[in-house]
């Protein structure tokens, strides 16, 4: 009698990719590489060419930042009301269009209105893409899986931004001498292959429709997202610490070109490099950090590999190219020793992974809406660290501000401290069971403890 065999599974099964979506993958990083080509040379342009100066580009990220924040915050709930694919859409010809208001009237006519309106509607595009496309994974992908599908996300996602990204905009101005503008025109066409990678190469179907029933889940979602970040300490740290996870990333964009050119006497080509060796680096130790947060601790290993470790990684990153500049040694060795330390940054960054898991602890019956909280935090940073640069830099100028940042990440260390408690096995919360999720124990809990 014949037994049916299961096929064998391909590498991009094994490797926990769904490959219903690997088009969505591809374009998911050709698409963030377009968005990340601006990230550093966004500032020297505008400042060269059109007048701002570092406080003002500060303050126009920081408006493209809540656009972002709030984008990255409602996608998820979109996402189950019209289909991940539509959001995806809407996100792609959101960025699309505002781009091109913003290359061919805003920039042409050199118009501040026109720029700040432009580039900060642009705002709303890519968290839409991104995160409709997160929706997505967690839609289709096995329950097995998950964690891995979604942790090939954010490898897509950061490997383009700002990874590539900065690495074609240098290949772009270095090789090819495009000048600023001509690289933002690059940038278009990068977004508009990734959207159509994504949006016609994937051809599964659940993504295409919505995934709830009525709108009222959705509005219950969104209501669980502000009830929990209004009741919640613990909710708002997660949101607090998520965003000064990232806020040097945004708030160097724009005054490091400055320093680099200007203090330091190197090139604007160097800190792009730099750029990418701290978050190409930065792409392995995100799932080792995972890893490392399951076993030793949730809490503990954001407190002291993330935490602690960019406080001093960060000061390294600012503070040795200036010493090999002062002591005289060679550019070269200077801009070396500053990649050891951008290396080890980038390690550092990764020791926030164990945050999401918290995130969802926190509500486990509602994941989406502890989600959104962690979403929001995530775009808050865009317009956090541009707001840190327009308020302190004509202040303190960038060694204040790096000290801001250091003090932030020690501050983020005493917030992480009081979200022990949240992982189980661990601070004396039960551990699960190998069958339990996290769903099953809080409703076990709330059977014994009906007041929770």
């Amino acid at each position: 009698m014949a037994h049916d065999v299961a096929p064998p599974e391909t590498l991009i099964e094994r490797m926990g990719l769904p490959r219903p979506l690997l088009w969505g993958f591809i374009g998911l990083a050709i698409f963030m590489i377009g968005d990340g080509v601006e990230t550093n040379i966004l500032e020297p342009f505008l400042s060269g060419e059109h007048g701002f100066t570092v406080s003002s580009v500060g303050t126009l990220v920081t408006v493209y930042g809540v656009a972002v924040a709030a984008a990255a915050f409602f996608a998820a709930a979109l996402s189950d009301l019209w289909g991940p694919r539509k959001v995806m859409m809407l996100g792609a010809s959101i960025w699309v269009v505002f781009e091109l208001l913003f290359l061919l009237v805003a920039l042409t006519t050199s118009n501040t209105v026109l720029v700040f309106l432009c580039y900060g509607l642009r705002g709303f595009g890519y968290p839409l893409f991104a995160y409709g496309f997160l929706v997505w994974i967690t839609a289709v992908s096995p329950a097995a899986k998950l964690g891995t599908g979604t942790g090939w996300f954010y490898v897509a996602f950061s490997a383009g931004l700002p990874t590539l990204g900065a690495l074609t905009a240098t290949i772009s101005m270095s090789l090819f001498n495009l000048d600023f503008y001509e690289t933002l025109w690059l940038s278009l066409v990068l977004v508009i292959i990734g959207a159509l990678c994504a949006l016609i190469g994937v051809k599964e179907r659940i993504g295409r429709a919505p995934l709830v029933e009525n709108s009222e889940d959705v509005a219950a979602t969104l209501g669980a997202s502000f009830r929990l970040l209004a009741r919640d300490r613990r909710a708002r740290f997660v949101a607090y610490i998520r965003t000064i996870n990232s806020i040097p990333t945004y708030a160097m964009a724009v005054f490091f070109p400055v320093y680099f050119t200007e203090r330091l006497d190197w090139p604007l080509a160097w800190f792009l490099i730099l750029t990418t060796v701290i978050y190409a680096v930065n792409l392995p130790f995100n799932p080792l950090y995972g890893r490392v947060g399951d076993k030793l601790g949730w809490s503990k290993t954001v407190v002291w590999a993330g935490c602690l470790a960019c406080a001093v990684t960060l000061s390294l990153v600012y503070f040795v190219p200036m010493i090999s500049v002062g002591l005289g040694l060679p550019d070269g060795v200077g801009f070396a020793l500053t990649l050891v330390c951008g290396a080890l940054f980038g390690i550092s960054l990764a020791g926030f992974v164990p945050l999401s898991p918290i995130a969802v602890s926190l509500n486990p019956s509602r994941p989406g809406a502890a989600m959104a909280a962690y979403n929001l935090g995530v775009g808050g940073a865009v317009a956090a660290g541009p707001a840190l640069v327009a308020i302190f830099y004509p202040l303190v100028g960038a060694t204040g501000l790096i000290c801001i940042f250091v003090g932030l990440f020690l501050l983020a260390a005493l917030m992480t401290r009081s979200l022990r408690g949240t992982q189980p096995g661990f601070d004396g919360v039960p551990a699960l069971s190998v069958k339990e999720t996290f769903e099953e124990a809080a409703a076990r809990d709330e059977v014994k403890d009906p007041s929770r």
